[in-house]
């Protein structure tokens, strides 16, 4: 069960993420997209959920992330993410609830290169009973 003073609080990314072309291009050819000079709208969410696991997991929240499953996912793109990006992720953690005792918990993040934030993300991840 996560800490209750955990929910509205927003927690700084713990590292940085260097995006390679290489990861543009193979996260897109899985889709059959042609165009690499961008990267997919989707693939946020992997620099965010990498990110999350580590800002989650840590004794102030207390997510046992092996039982967590993604339950849901929203964007916002400010800009597509490039080639030589280096990302953080911010995550706020902006509900909580429990039902069948399965733990809900909405969090937003926003991926920063330096101060300007390239993408807001919402995910719902639940962490089974």
């Amino acid at each position: 069960m996560i800490s209750p003073d955990s929910v509205g609080r927003t927690y700084n990314g713990a590292k940085s993420t260097t995006i390679s072309q290489s990861e543009i291009t193979n996260f897109a050819a899985v889709f059959g997209e042609s165009d690499f000079s961008v990267a997919t709208p989707t693939f946020s969410i992997r620099v965010s959920l990498d990110q999350l696991q580590e800002i989650l997991t840590g004794p102030e929240v207390g997510i046992n992330w092996e039982r967590v499953v993604h339950g849901d996912q929203k964007f916002e793109i400010h800009r597509p993410i490039v080639a030589g990006d280096v990302l953080t992720c911010d995550a706020t953690i902006e509900s909580y609830r429990v039902a069948a005792g399965n733990e809900f918990i909405n969090v937003k993040s926003d991926l920063r290169n330096g101060a300007e934030i390239v993408c807001t993300n919402w995910c719902t991840i639940v962490v089974r009973a």
